[in-house]
C-alpha cells in the first residue's frame, strides 16, 4: 500500500519528509482548483483530493513510527542511548519527541538531555516524573541523588541560589564566603568536584 501512495505522488521511498509534503501541497492545491470543473473533471480531482490526503497522512505516519523503532530495526530506547553517548543531543531530542508512549526510561532519557544541557532544574523534574512511574527503579534514584548533591554544592558556592535554577543553563557567578585559599576552600572544592563528577559519570553511563 505504501508503494501506491508513494506513486501517486510522484516520488520514491528515499523521498524527504519536506518532499513528501512540497509535492503533496502542490498536487492538493490544484485538485482543489479543477475540483470545481463541469463534468468529469471536476469529479476526478475531487476523487484524486481524498486519495492524496489519505497517502499523505499514512505516509508521514509510517515515517514518524518507523523513526521510533530506529533507522537499524533497534528500539527506539537505544536508539536515543546512542545518540546520548554520541552527544548528538538535536537527534536524541528528535527521536523522544516521536514517542507515542512515554513512560518512565522516556522521561529518564529526557533528564539526561536536560542535564547534557546544563538545564538541571528540568532535568530534576523529569527524574521526578521518572520515580514516580517506576519508584522501585535504583537508577533513576541514584541520577536524582548525585544530581540533588551537585545542585547543592552550585548552591552553597553561589551563596545560597543555585545558578541552575533555571533552563538557562551555567552563568558565572561569584563563591560566597569562601574565596581562593580561604579556610575550608580546599574541602569544599574537592567536595564541589567530586559531586560533579558522580553526576558526569552517572548520566554519562546509564543512559542505556
Amino acid at each position: 500500500m505504501m508503494e501506491e501512495y508513494y506513486r501517486l505522488l510522484g516520488l520514491s521511498e528515499g523521498a524527504t519528509d519536506e518532499e513528501i509534503t512540497a509535492r503533496y501541497e502542490e498536487m492538493l492545491e490544484k485538485c482543489k482548483e479543477d475540483r470545481w470543473l463541469d463534468g468529469e473533471a471536476g469529479n476526478q480531482a475531487a476523487k484524486l483530493m481524498t486519495k492524496l490526503q489519505t497517502a499523505y497522512k499514512e505516509l508521514m505516519a509510517a515515517r514518524k513510527e518507523q523513526r521510533a523503532k530506529g533507522a537499524d530495526g533497534a528500539s527506539a530506547i537505544e536508539e536515543v542511548s546512542k545518540c546520548l553517548h554520541a552527544n548528538n543531543l538535536a537527534k536524541a531530542q528528535e527521536l523522544l519527541d516521536s514517542f507515542n508512549e512515554r513512560g518512565a526510561e522516556w522521561h529518564y532519557l529526557q533528564a539526561v538531555v536536560f542535564y547534557k544541557k546544563n538545564w538541571y532544574n528540568e532535568s530534576k523534574k523529569q527524574l521526578e516524573i521518572a520515580m514516580q512511574i517506576d519508584p522501585n527503579n535504583a537508577k533513576y534514584r541514584e541520577a536524582y541523588q548525585k544530581l540533588g548533591e551537585k545542585n547543592n554544592y552550585q548552591k552553597q558556592s553561589a551563596g545560597g541560589a543555585s545558578p541552575y535554577d533555571n533552563h538557562e543553563g551555567a552563568r558565572e557567578h561569584q563563591t560566597g564566603g569562601e574565596q581562593m585559599g580561604g579556610e575550608g576552600a580546599c574541602n569544599t572544592c574537592c567536595s564541589c568536584c567530586y559531586a560533579y563528577m558522580c553526576a558526569d559519570c552517572l548520566f554519562s553511563c546509564c543512559c542505556r
